[in-house]
């Protein structure tokens, strides 16, 4: 950042000492002369217009009256005469230069003065004098003095953004959230601050150097140091998120950033990087993510994810020609089992459904809560027989949990693409399946009643 602001300088100086050279481009310019004769001040006016100056000038006769013109009247040159009947000696000559302050201040006097003066111009802030038999020069120092004002405003203003620099430089290094590094191009580190000694858990510099000199940690830049001369804003290390070994062996998440540095010659010297830890960051984002597509009672799927899961299955289904399989579950007689013992059981008695859904999972099945009592499975790559067998063994492990009150449930089974050509269909046809196992369970029970 530091040097940043140094090349920024010293583009404003350059483009100032290109506009310096272009003497050809009409400028325009306002003038304030302090001044008694009249036909030297016109003398004055006509050499400015000779050397194609757009001119506005105003008249005073005394440093009183020239500090009214400035409080009303902003000019680029201030001229005076020197010396006149308002401005004799050197302590007029320092008034004079305080009332102008920053306005660059010509003094027009004559060639037996002008030595004499001298040391007045360079004590008083004079910026310059001009003899009054050579008025031809006069143009040429008025350019020299309004270069020299925006040379002084423009190393001002780089220093202004110099120091602001190193400021925002030294608080970057100093906070403690931001580890900062220096390396070559192969990625080997030259130099780190404190907070990257915390953050990978070392006590000394030299001890995280060592480490990353024998790859403890890696630091992939991507590409090798570029070659002198090649375009400095292209040398830039893309935001990129890594995990690095802490010293103990646990694993951190790291966000870097950063741009090449170069050497005064202008070839490269090395890259500056800033490193973030993310990892609690990214912790957060899984669990907010989790969340948002987890039950928050039983901690399965819930019905977006399901229907993002299915929606997958399909495709997949497509480019693979192989069928996949959806279980519908629904728990029997929850309303009854919440009147009897309470929504505590009832909770219960879902939950007790979930883990048995989840232990009969592989890893790549998807148990979901669709809401209620109405649960899913999506088994991918499985034919209807071979769910029918999974739905079965859910039914029998809940039969036989251990729990009060005891628990049923009825499945439903469909597969895709035997039963349904879209989702809508297949959960269709696996809850027209359910449905028919819910009324032959009925009608058994009716029977039993009637027997």
């Amino acid at each position: 950042m530091v040097r940043l602001a140094q090349r920024e300088a010293q583009s404003d100086l350059r483009k100032i000492r290109s506009e310096s050279g272009d003497t050809h481009r009409p400028r325009a310019l306002t003038v304030l002369f302090i001044h008694h004769d009249a036909d030297t001040a016109d003398a004055c006016l006509e050499e400015l217009k000779k050397a194609q100056f757009s001119v506005r000038a105003d008249f005073a006769l005394t440093v009183a009256q020239c500090a009214h013109q400035l409080r009303s009247q902003s000019y680029d040159v201030v001229v005076a005469e020197y010396p006149s009947p308002s401005c004799k000696g050197s302590q007029a000559l320092q008034l004079l230069s305080q009332t102008v302050q920053d306005i660059p201040l010509l003094i027009l006097t004559t060639a037996t003065r002008s030595e004499s003066i001298a040391q007045l111009v360079a004590d008083d802030g004079v910026f310059d004098c001009v003899d009054r038999d050579h008025l031809a020069r006069f143009p040429m120092v008025v350019r020299r003095v309004l270069n020299e004002k925006k040379l002084r405003a423009a190393l001002e203003e780089a220093g202004k953004a110099l120091r602001h620099s190193q400021s925002l430089y030294r608080a970057l290094v100093e906070n403690p959230a931001y580890g900062i590094c220096r390396c070559d191009g192969e990625g080997k580190f030259l130099d780190v601050n404190q907070a990257l000694l915390t953050m990978l858990g070392y006590e000394t510099k030299a001890e995280l150097l060592a480490a990353n000199h024998t790859s403890k940690i890696a630091l992939d830049l991507g590409h090798g140091a570029p070659l002198a001369g090649c375009f400095r804003e292209s040398v830039r290390i893309e935001p990129v998120e890594v995990e690095w070994k802490r010293k103990n062996g646990t694993t951190l998440k790291v966000g870097l950033s950063g741009r090449g540095v170069y050497d005064e010659k202008g070839d490269f010297a090395s890259y500056e990087i800033i490193a973030v830890d993310v990892t609690e960051q990214r912790a957060l984002e899984d669990q907010l993510r989790r969340q948002a597509f987890s039950d928050s009672l039983t901690g399965l799927a819930n019905h977006r994810r399901l229907f993002d899961v299915l929606q997958a299955e399909v495709e997949r289904t497509k480019r693979t020609e192989r069928e996949f399989s959806l279980l519908l579950l629904d728990l029997d007689g929850l309303k009854e089992v919440n009147d009897r013992f309470g929504h505590l059981v009832g909770n219960r008695a879902l939950c007790r459904l979930a883990q048995i859904m989840a232990d009969c999972c592989r890893s790549v099945d998807t148990a979901a809560r669709q809401g209620g009592d109405e649960f899913a499975l999506v088994l991918p790559e499985t034919d209807a027989d071979a769910a029918a067998l999974v739905a079965r063994r859910i039914c029998d492990l809940l039969a036989k949990d251990g729990e009060e009150p005891a628990l049923s449930v009825s499945v439903g089974v469909a597969s895709y693409p035997k039963d349904a050509e879209t989702i809508g269909t297949l959960l269709y046809a696996a809850d027209r399946a359910l449905y028919s196992m819910k009324e032959k369970r009925s009608k058994a029970a009716r029977a039993g009643r009637v027997a």
